[in-house]
């Protein structure tokens, strides 16, 4: 299976919504070639600003520019545009709900050697706390270019957080994602996994060693964190009732956090949260890391076995 990082599906897709809007810019912040907007910045040299390493004052121009009917792309490392940035994404672009897409490369542990200080394992929580900002992260390349352009398309505060590793495309260009909805990639009636990003291509594996053992898996690509799709997992709660969450991200706030509040809120159900364990990454080789805090086939497996 082919396998592509997906901050090229979003590089490429930036290409081709600059060809299509002028008023699409991208502000950088000295590391374009790591996230792959120097694709636009040499297509529009003239539509991209780098401000160097400077994260909040990126924050603060994307702002001004979104008051002047333009739809600029802050682009940095996951870590930096949640975290360093966070103040100002709160206080200039989500509170006046601006039309500002915040891109996060380089998210969970697909840093890898980089270690604990670039691998971003808080963001999507601490971004889905902020009212008016919607949370979306693709599962392979054709993903993060649909839901790039669905990210453009849609009028205010975005954040997408995309990988630096490569992994496995499982979707195709004839694919379409709408923002906030789930993409249902089996259905089942024994147990329900719900994934997003990297680990989608992961829950897929585990499913089909649960399916050879005849253990019904119903499959969720749940690519936006915020707006939940509260439909799609009360649907899970009501049918199957037992629910296995996947993620590269903190298992506090994230993904899994969230599908535990509507199982919460409707008052029955059982889930068990795979993801990284509460602790901070380290340098070590990407699947490595993901073995370490569980995050495998595997483990999905095992847990399905153990919630059933």
């Amino acid at each position: 299976m082919e396998k592509i990082a997906t901050r090229m599906g979003f590089a490429a897709e930036l290409v081709e919504l600059g060809k299509e809007n002028e008023n699409i810019f991208v502000v950088d912040t000295d590391i374009s070639s790591s996230c792959k907007s120097d694709g636009f910045a040499k297509a529009f040299p003239d539509r991209q600003i780098n401000v160097g390493i400077a994260e909040q004052n990126a924050a603060g121009i994307a702002a001004g520019m979104a008051t002047c009917g333009k739809i600029p792309f802050v682009v940095s490392y996951a870590i930096f545009c949640s975290l360093r940035m966070c103040e100002m994404v709160r206080q200039e672009i989500a509170y006046p709900k601006l039309n500002v897409k915040i891109i996060g490369s380089h998210g969970g542990l697909s840093p890898a050697a980089d270690g604990a200080s670039h691998q971003s394992i808080e963001d999507l929580g601490v971004m889905r706390t902020i009212p008016n900002m919607t949370v979306i992260m693709p599962a392979d390349y054709w993903s993060a270019r649909k839901l790039t352009r669905a990210a453009t398309n849609f009028d205010g505060p975005v954040f997408l957080r995309f990988t630096r590793d490569t992994i496995p495309v499982i979707y195709d260009e004839n694919f379409d994602f709408e923002i906030g909805k789930a993409h249902m990639i089996q259905d089942g009636a024994d147990v329900a996994i719900i994934a997003n990003g990297d680990t989608v291509c992961r829950a897929m594996d585990a499913a089909k060693i649960l399916e050879s053992e005849n253990i019904s898996v119903k499959l969720l690509d749940m690519h936006t964190i915020k707006p939940l799709d509260v439909d799609a997992v009360k649907e899970c709660i009501e049918k199957i009732g037992k629910i296995i969450t996947v993620e590269d991200h903190n298992i506090i706030n994230g993904l899994g956090t969230a599908v535990c509040e509507v199982v919460a809120e409707v008052g029955k159900g059982k889930v068990k949260r795979i993801g990284i364990q509460d602790n901070f990454g380290e340098s070590a080789v990407y699947e490595r890391l993901m073995e370490k805090n569980g995050i495998t086939p595997e483990e999905i497996v095992k847990a399905a076995k153990e919630i059933l």
